[in-house]
């Protein structure tokens, strides 16, 4: 397998690169900064706004408790609890049967390429314990059983998840809480703040220049920038294998988004995927859905549904944009991929 070494970073409203330069408004004078270390990723926010302080300390509890809801290994969380209850039932917070919801709507429109039951898998990889590993094709075989989210019981706040099976809420929890975490910052009258939770930005309103937020995409295999994307009031997630990965002594690479269809790293013609869209959790979900579905089937997927945009970057050095986002794109100098609109 290819290395997939991508990366997104937020060009933000200050003077960064040579994308802009400094502006001062009055709404920049009450400006909050606050940093975390939440939900095993690093993450920074950025509010203007009278109460944009204590909005970003409401947002700072707010995801703590939600870590502690949906930790896999914190014995208290909610997900520890069903996880490890010998196929019992259990009652779980309002948050974590919202996003198990969402999770199971998820897999299930995205026909399992979206699978939250994939974590024995994951552990199996090594990549949930640090322990990195190739397992043999026997070890995989007995655990792929357990890979079905049909089997995952949700009754209001009743969660039962068969015994040996196990739930991992990873791919759709950073989105979520970002959700929640603009939701807070919009009861307090913040209307210009930007979040970024390991990688998922979330914008609120624009700059308080009235202009678009900036997010620089990394192109594969490189420190340069693939381009810039200009967004206001939305969210952007995007999908690599750069993530989290290993490298075996014969120089293969493998990494953390699998295909639970064969326990294997998902290997298809995609370098990364980024989605565009109103939800955090949705475009959450669906990075690392299309990721393993590949290019044709996640331009098959925005055609049947068409509530988000993306970009694609393939293995023959195209991006695919949806026409959504097709003019708020800018390839960076000197660039030479081939952009394709998806109308």
């Amino acid at each position: 397998m290819k290395d997939k070494k991508i990366a997104v970073s937020l060009l933000s409203a200050f003077c960064v690169l040579q994308l802009s330069g400094c502006w001062e408004t009055r709404d920049e004078m009450i400006r909050a900064d606050e940093t975390l270390f939440a939900m095993n990723t690093y993450m920074t926010f950025t509010a203007y706004g009278g109460e944009s302080q204590t909005a970003l300390d409401d947002v700072k509890e707010q995801l703590l408790q939600l870590e502690s809801l949906w930790s896999v290994t914190e014995e208290d969380s909610d997900i520890y609890r069903a996880n490890h209850s010998s196929g019992q039932a259990v009652s779980v917070s309002e948050e974590t049967a919202e996003l198990v919801s969402f999770a199971l709507e998820m897999a299930e429109e995205t026909g399992g390429a979206l699978d939250p039951t994939i974590y024995p898998i994951l552990t199996a990889w090594g990549f949930t314990t640090g322990q990195k590993q190739v397992p043999s094709s026997q070890d995989l075989e007995q655990l792929l059983p357990l890979i079905d989210y049909t089997r995952i019981t949700l009754d209001g706040r009743i969660l039962t998840v068969p015994d040996m099976m196990q739930l991992d809420l990873g791919a759709v929890g950073k989105g979520y809480a970002a959700d929640l975490a603009a939701k807070i910052l919009r009861e307090h009258g913040v209307e210009s703040a930007i979040l970024s939770l390991g990688g998922n930005i979330h914008t609120i309103g624009t700059r308080p220049d009235g202009t678009d937020w900036r997010v620089g995409i990394r192109a594969p295999w490189e420190e340069e920038y693939l381009g810039v994307l200009e967004i206001s009031d939305a969210a952007v997630v995007t999908s690599g294998g750069y993530e989290n990965y290993f490298e075996d002594q014969a120089g293969n690479i493998y990494w953390h988004i699998l295909d639970p269809t064969t326990g294997y790293p998902a290997n298809t013609d995609l370098q990364a995927v980024t989605i565009i869209g109103p939800q955090g959790r949705l475009c959450d979900a669906l990075s690392t859905a299309l990721f393993v579905m590949g290019a044709e089937q996640a331009e098959t997927y925005w055609r049947e549904h068409g509530n988000f945009d993306m970009m694609l970057v393939t293995d023959e050095a195209e991006i695919w944009l949806t026409e959504g986002v097709a003019d708020r794109f800018t390839l960076g100098d000197k660039r030479k991929e081939i952009v394709r609109v998806l109308r």
